[in-house]
């Protein structure tokens, strides 16, 4: 009996899923149904998940005494079986997947989820195996421990064999007797977690940590390891820069196939649309997929959802906790989702003879810079493209931090490195003045924000460029940013295969002045925007010259 495939099956096609869910639902079952051709799920190893989670039982709780194979609802059965039991067709003893991601709300089972998994790993892993968890504090890692120490106890056929104890329980550390297995739960650390050698780790709460470090010097450790495992869970916090944030993010990029990465898999129980969380059902749903399951979760999310409404002070913790949203404000919100820009996305643009606009965001010197293009095509559809300019002696940092293989993108020249440790503005600048000559194109204007641009706007003007200072301030940039994304969304928009550009949009978040003028936030995006900002740029001017000034515009050619 595969329950997980049997709980997509049923959860794929509701309102009430998640769109990352559905999405890694959908990998999920496409696997199940042998459709993949690099993995399948082991039989045997699902036979050997439903055999131990039936000798297992509930400690407490609405089901205590129940085993867990009638007490695991749904979204646990797809996160065991797949991290448990998918893997290689041509080597069936390794797994596929190394890092389990997974972002619920509280109260939603997750520590206890990963406090199972970490059981039956006990019961399959090869001799001296080494657990650990990590957490803020040392109180909420030994919250596994505990989840642990409770089941083990509570499972008579997993804890005693001939009359001996398989495990040894004790307040440090729980180690499985036969294959001298030891899990350990550490108390959180900047400088004393390398060295560990981890088979399996867990971070908790990982949307409270300050830095990525532990979660960095767990994978370290696992370099030799056949099959590594690691957990990232947590709910949302109110920051937006949090580790946590970071993998949610990367984990996205994978589902809507921006990165390749085999090795993930992502439950993100986050609403799709994060607003009118008073009234909308359907948010509370989104998160909280236990609640679908257990009446009395779902009653009592009510009463705290009410009180929440009624009490300011307690709106950000429900909010956060209890909805998956990070509690900005209001006015805040996604610009475009990459999924509708991907929609725009075609095999080729001829450039060749158009007349274009460019668009520049000249951040600071150790910062991305990028160049945006825009035109009209006959049928007054966007034509754009952005490249981004990044410091040469940085690429390996920003790869880190930022979780992008600038590299890659380097390769598909949608990215160039210049400089050392600061962008070097002559390559910029070079690339601007020889742009109509390598598309062919004539460039009307080129758009720039004053702050960090006069010098590089002055050789461009020297040249015989035409530069037009574009303030930066919601009123003026309302107007082109709304146009974008209408012709956007209205699939009024072409550009080719460009990532890193997909990532921009991906991290872009936009909110409203109190005149309700839209305009794209950096400090409150999820990270760098500056492909799009130079697009909005562009677009300010084309908008000027095109859509208000010449309403009936004709394209020119050269």
């Amino acid at each position: 009996m595969n329950n997980a495939y049997e709980y997509c099956k049923k959860s794929i096609g509701l309102e009430t899923t998640p769109k990352y869910v559905k999405l890694q639902m959908q990998k999920f079952i496409d696997i199940c149904d042998g459709k993949d051709e690099k993995y399948i799920l082991s039989k045997k190893k699902l036979d050997q998940l439903n055999k131990i989670l039936k000798i297992l039982i509930m400690p407490k709780g609405l089901k205590a005494g129940q085993t867990l194979y009638d007490s695991t609802v749904g979204y646990q059965w797809l996160f065991y079986t797949a991290i448990l039991c998918v893997v290689y067709r041509d080597n069936p003893n390794k797994r596929r997947y190394e890092t389990g991601v997974l972002e619920i709300c509280r109260k939603n089972f997750k520590t206890y989820t990963i406090a199972t998994l970490f059981i039956i790993l006990f019961l399959s892993e090869p001799q001296f195996s080494k657990f650990y968890s990590v957490a803020p504090d040392g109180a909420l890692s030994k919250e596994i421990r505990e989840a642990i120490a409770e089941t083990i106890r509570s499972s008579p056929l997993i804890y005693e064999y001939k009359g001996g104890k398989r495990f040894r329980i004790l307040r440090d550390y729980i180690k499985f007797n036969p294959t001298q297995s030891i899990y350990t739960p550490l108390s959180f650390s900047t400088s004393r977690m390398d060295g560990r050698l981890p088979n399996v780790f867990c971070a908790d709460e990982v949307g409270a940590l300050n830095t990525n470090y532990p979660i960095e010097a767990m994978r370290s450790g696992q370099l030799n390891i056949l099959n590594k495992l690691g957990f990232i869970i947590s709910t949302k916090y109110p920051t937006i820069d949090n580790p946590f944030e970071d993998e949610v993010r990367y984990c996205k990029n994978i589902l809507d196939g921006i990165i390749t990465d085999d090795t993930r898999f992502a439950l993100l129980y986050e609403p799709d649309n994060p607003k009118n969380w008073e009234s909308d059902d359907l948010v509370l749903k989104q998160g909280n997929p236990v609640a679908l399951e257990i009446n009395e979760i779902w009653e009592d999310l009510l009463k705290k959802r009410a009180y929440a409404i009624a009490v300011e002070s307690a709106r950000e913790n429900f909010v956060t906790k209890h909805c998956n949203i990070i509690y900005q404000g209001t006015g805040t919100e996604s610009y475009i989702d990459v999924a509708d820009v991907q929609k725009c996305k075609v095999s080729n643009i001829n450039w060749n003879g158009r007349v274009v606009y460019l668009g520049l965001d000249l951040s600071q010197t150790n910062d991305n810079t990028a160049v945006g293009m825009v035109s009209v095509d006959d049928d007054n559809n966007i034509l754009f493209d952005s490249i981004a300019f990044i410091p040469e002696g940085r690429i390996d940092e920003k790869n880190a931090f930022e979780k992008i293989d600038y590299r890659e993108f380097i390769r598909t020249m949608k990215c160039i490195a210049c400089g050392d440790k600061v962008i070097d503005y002559a390559v910029v600048e070079d690339f601007i003045m020889n742009i109509e000559s390598k598309y062919g194109v004539q460039v009307q204007a080129i758009g720039y924000d004053r702050f960090n641009c006069m010098s590089t706007a002055q050789k461009l003007e020297r040249a015989g460029l035409n530069t037009v200072e574009i303030r930066q301030h919601s009123s003026v940039l309302h107007s082109p940013t709304k146009l974008f994304k209408e012709k956007i969304l209205n699939g009024e928009a072409k550009y080719t295969e460009n990532k890193l550009l997909e990532i921009n949009f991906q991290n872009a978040k936009c909110t409203y002045d109190t005149n309700k003028n839209l305009y794209v936030n950096k400090k409150k995006s999820n990270g760098k925007v500056d492909m799009v900002v130079a697009l909005i740029n562009a677009m300010y001017l084309l908008e000027q010259d095109v859509f208000l000034n010449s309403m009936d515009f004709v394209v020119q050619t050269i």
